[in-house]
């Protein structure tokens, strides 16, 4: 069974026009969920990552089991005032207005091989902050990897721009 046929799709949510795509649906299907992580981790097993980090909150979801089947440490990317010690943070834009996420300033070494992950790829603003946080700390992004692709949306293209891989388990066309 493929992985987009586990997504729900909730109309109108968070506001008229959107088509959420809820992962909840495929998170509590124990193979699927289990089958998800197998795939993403595979894909990274001989690709030498250092660090998996995730974007809040969805990410941590996806990005930790990853970490732990690859071996490697997990990193979280929060949003603002979320971490408790010392952070650096980005600022990016939303729909309609800004929002802040941090990383603490001793989680990624310069040099280190990273791989990004949260459970959508849509406008791409999150992703493109934290992969911003990322070469601050001077990591370098291995491939940002989704769950969810929604390339009418501009996201992917976005990271692409930025010279950074993007893959995904599946995409969905439209909003």
């Amino acid at each position: 069974m493929p992985i987009s046929s586990l997504i729900r799709v909730v109309p109108n949510y968070p506001r008229d026009g959107i088509m959420f795509r809820d992962i909840t649906t495929l998170l509590k299907d124990a193979v699927a969920f289990h089958t998800a992580i197998d795939e993403i981790a595979l894909r990274y097993r001989d690709v030498g990552i250092d660090k998996v980090v995730g974007i809040e909150s969805r990410g941590f979801i996806i990005g930790a089991p990853v970490a732990f089947q690859l071996q490697k440490g997990f990193v979280p990317i929060r949003k603002q005032n979320k971490l408790p010690a010392e952070t650096i943070g980005r600022n990016y834009q939303l729909e309609y207005g800004s929002d802040r996420i941090e990383i603490h300033i001793d989680a990624i070494q310069p040099g280190e091989r990273v791989l990004l992950v949260d459970d959508l790829i849509a406008t791409g603003g999150t992703a493109e902050a934290a992969v911003g946080l990322i070469h601050d700390m001077g990591g370098e992004v291995v491939e940002c990897c989704f769950v969810i692709d929604l390339p009418d949306v501009g996201g992917r293209m976005r990271l692409t721009n930025m010279g950074c891989k993007v893959f995904s388990l599946c995409e969905f066309s439209g909003s």
